[in-house]
């Protein structure tokens, strides 16, 4: 496959190499209805006030999803964990950088706000203390015509919502992609897992993981997809198997809340997937079994398509992807238009073409 602009790479003295994803933020008018989509999706709530609902899973991070009441239904950032006091002083003397702020949420320690190229808020986070992992169950055992690992027993994983290990991802669309991605491997160390190109050869999407050295890590936890303005795409959150993927189906379905996309198996990270929408509309996709690459594995290269989306499943409805235009949103595409090199009137047909 001939390449016509630079992908997605690594960068070689990045600030700091970030070892988790810590928290998602989002703004909703109504904290008690996101309370609810989000129970009945299996997060635990952990802190409820007039203007702030936290909420966990059962792994030891003690908070991975916060709520502001705000006017406006909107994503805000996320917080990227680090491993270095001295790394978070060096985030602190960047452009446009906050100081060394002490954070009041659950588990404490100290973060530095700033703003990524394409104007989402990421927050440095160091010193986060751990809280107590929360139970779950065990995996279910699979009897094969090979291997009978279940004899005299049955398979009956309880009728409730599924329980949330862990927030596993963010997926982020961008008009300035390239400068965006470039930013996340310059200050974090993220380094390309996958990327899908265009058939012009320019890059569509970063599946982009943490390198953890020879520790493996998630095949992606931030992947940046090539929009025409800055917007939440989706955000992961991991469970036990495959039946707990299952249950939470039925248990949101039985709730009323709006199905997006699944049961199926991505091609690139490999995990079985199920896209649910809050209310208002933003994508959260419960899943399980995902790859795991260590450092050295390098970055895979594939066109972008329809079908590369999925192994098996419904195919991607074109609702999944279809844009939400508003005034404010024509306007800001038609000012990236001239602005943004990553952005072209024939590389927006040719998206519109594939996903529309």
């Amino acid at each position: 496959m001939k390449l016509t602009t630079a992908q997605p790479s690594r960068h070689p003295h990045p600030t700091t190499k970030a070892s988790a994803l810590a928290y998602l933020i989002f703004d909703r008018p109504d904290l008690e209805r996101a309370e609810r989509f989000l129970n009945d999706f299996g997060l635990r709530t952990v802190l409820r006030s007039e203007g702030l609902l936290l909420l966990r899973g059962t792994g030891p991070a003690p908070f991975c999803y916060v709520v502001r009441q705000g006017q406006k239904a909107q994503f805000v950032g996320f917080g990227l964990q680090i491993d270095s006091r001295a790394d978070l002083d060096a985030f602190a003397k960047l452009p446009g950088a906050s100081g060394v702020e002490l954070s009041d949420w659950p588990g404490g320690g100290y973060r530095v706000t700033l703003t990524d190229p394409s104007g989402f808020r990421v927050d440095a986070v160091w010193g986060r203390r751990d809280a107590d992992p929360l139970p779950h169950r065990d995996a279910l055992q699979f009897n094969s015509v090979d291997s009978a690992v279940r004899v005299n027993e049955t398979q009956r994983p309880p009728a409730q919502a599924p329980e949330v290990i862990k927030l596993g991802h963010i997926v982020l669309e961008l008009a300035d992609f390239q400068q965006t991605c470039a930013w996340y491997a310059q200050h974090f160390g993220f380094i390309p897992s996958d990327v899908q190109t265009l058939p012009d050869g320019s890059p569509a999407v970063a599946f982009m993981r943490l390198d953890l050295g020879e520790r493996p890590a998630d095949h992606h936890t931030l992947a940046l997809a090539q929009g025409f303005v800055p917007k939440y795409s989706h955000s992961a959150y991991e469970l036990i198997d495959a039946d707990a993927v299952g249950m939470g189906q039925r248990v949101l379905r039985e709730k009323g809340w709006m199905h997006a996309w699944g049961i199926g198996r991505h091609i690139l990270g490999s995990q079985i997937f199920d896209y649910w929408q809050d209310p208002w509309g933003d994508k959260h996709e419960h899943y399980c079994d995902g790859d795991l690459f260590t450092s050295e594995v390098p970055a895979g290269l594939h066109g972008v398509s329809r079908e590369a989306m999925a192994q098996w499943g419904p195919a991607m409805p074109r609702s999944f992807t279809k844009p939400r235009f508003t005034p404010s949103s024509l306007v800001a595409l038609f000012r990236n238009l001239r602005r943004s090199p990553d952005l072209t009137v024939r590389k927006l047909l040719t998206l519109a073409k594939i996903f529309a």
